[in-house]
C-alpha cells in the first residue's frame, strides 16, 4: 500500500474546542496513583493533567472495530488503520488551574510516511494551542501518532521480549506502579478511551498480536511527571519532551526513574525513563524545571 498516495492532498483544517479539567477528574486521576486528590478547585493543575479535561465523545455507531472513532478529523485516510501513540512535547507558558476553562486550537503539524520493521507507517503530529479567557496562550502541545494498516488476524511482525536478568537499582525518587486490568479499565474510563487493546484481551492478543493488554501511553508519560511533582514541589515544569518506544503490558511492574541527579534538587533538567523491570524503557523523557 502506498501511504503517500493515500494521503496526498489530506490537509484537515484547524479545529477549536473548549475544555475544563474538573476537581472530580483530578481526584479520580489521583486515585490511579493511590493518592488523595493532588489539587482542588482553583489550584495548579499538574502538567499534562489537562488530558482529563479535553475528551472526545463520539457516538457508539461512530466507532471502528478497534474501538477508535472510525472517521475523525485528524485521522488519515488509510484503510484498516491501526493507531499507536508515539510521544509528544509540552511547552507551558504558565500553569493551568483546576476548573479553568480553556480554548484549544488543534492543527495538523506534520504527516510523514516512514518505513519500519512492521512495514509502512504514517507519522502524524497534531499541535494544540491552549488559550485562557483573556486570549493569552497558556501552553502549546504536540502529539505524535503512528498509523499503519493491518487486516484483522494479520501478524504485527514485531517481537516482544520477556524480562531477562535482574532489574537495575533505582534511586530514592523512583515511582512504581503495577498496571493490572482494573487500573487499565479505570484509565480508559477516565479518559473515555475505547481502544480495545487496553481492556479486551482476546482482541489485543488475537487481532492486534500483542502478548497481553497494553498499558496506555499517556499513563506512562504521566508516570515520568510524577517524579518532579513528588520530589521537586517547589519547581515548575517549563518543558516536557517524551518518546514512547515499546509497549508495556498489564501485570508488569513498571518503574519510572531518572538517570542520576548531578545537580541535586536544583538541577535544571531531568532525564527520565519508565518501563517494565528487566526490559528496555517503554518511555523516555526530558523535563526542564524552573
Amino acid at each position: 500500500m502506498d501511504f503517500a498516495e493515500k494521503t496526498a492532498g489530506w490537509a484537515p483544517e484547524p479545529v477549536t474546542t473548549t475544555g475544563t479539567t474538573t476537581a472530580w477528574s483530578v481526584a479520580a486521576a489521583s486515585g490511579l496513583f493511590d493518592l488523595d486528590a493532588v489539587a482542588g478547585e482553583g489550584e495548579v493543575l499538574p502538567p499534562m493533567w489537562h488530558w482529563f479535561g479535553f475528551l472526545s465523545h463520539p457516538r457508539s455507531d461512530e466507532l471502528a472495530e478497534d474501538g477508535h472513532i472510525d472517521d475523525g478529523h485528524f485521522l488519515p485516510p488509510i484503510p484498516q488503520r491501526r493507531r499507536m501513540f508515539a510521544g509528544g512535547r509540552l511547552r507551558p507558558t504558565r500553569p493551568m488551574r483546576v476548573g479553568e476553562t480553556l480554548t484549544r486550537t488543534s492543527t495538523l503539524a506534520r504527516a510523514e510516511v516512514k518505513h519500519g520493521r512492521s512495514g509502512e507507517m504514517l507519522l502524524v503530529t497534531v499541535r494544540d494551542e491552549f488559550r485562557a479567557g483573556d486570549g493569552g496562550v497558556v501552553a502549546t502541545e504536540e502529539s505524535d501518532l503512528v498509523y499503519r494498516s493491518q487486516a484483522p488476524g494479520q501478524a504485527r511482525g514485531i517481537g516482544f521480549d520477556a524480562p531477562s536478568g535482574e532489574a537495575p537499582p533505582t534511586s530514592g525518587e523512583a515511582v512504581t506502579i503495577v498496571p493490572e486490568e482494573t487500573l487499565l479499565f479505570r484509565v480508559s474510563a477516565l479518559t473515555y478511551n475505547s481502544h480495545r487493546i487496553h481492556y479486551d484481551h482476546p482482541y489485543a492478543t488475537g487481532v492486534e498480536g500483542y502478548p497481553g493488554l497494553v498499558v496506555h501511553g499517556p499513563l506512562l508519560a504521566l508516570l515520568l511527571l510524577e517524579i518532579p511533582r513528588r520530589h521537586r514541589p517547589g519547581r515548575t515544569v517549563t518543558a516536557f519532551d517524551y518518546r514512547l518506544s515499546r509497549p508495556a503490558f498489564a501485570g508488569s511492574r513498571v518503574v519510572a526513574d531518572h538517570d542520576g541527579d548531578p545537580g541535586g534538587s536544583d538541577a535544571p533538567e531531568l532525564t527520565l525513563a519508565a518501563g517494565a523491570a528487566g526490559l528496555p524503557p517503554s518511555v523516555t523523557g526530558t523535563i526542564t524545571l524552573a
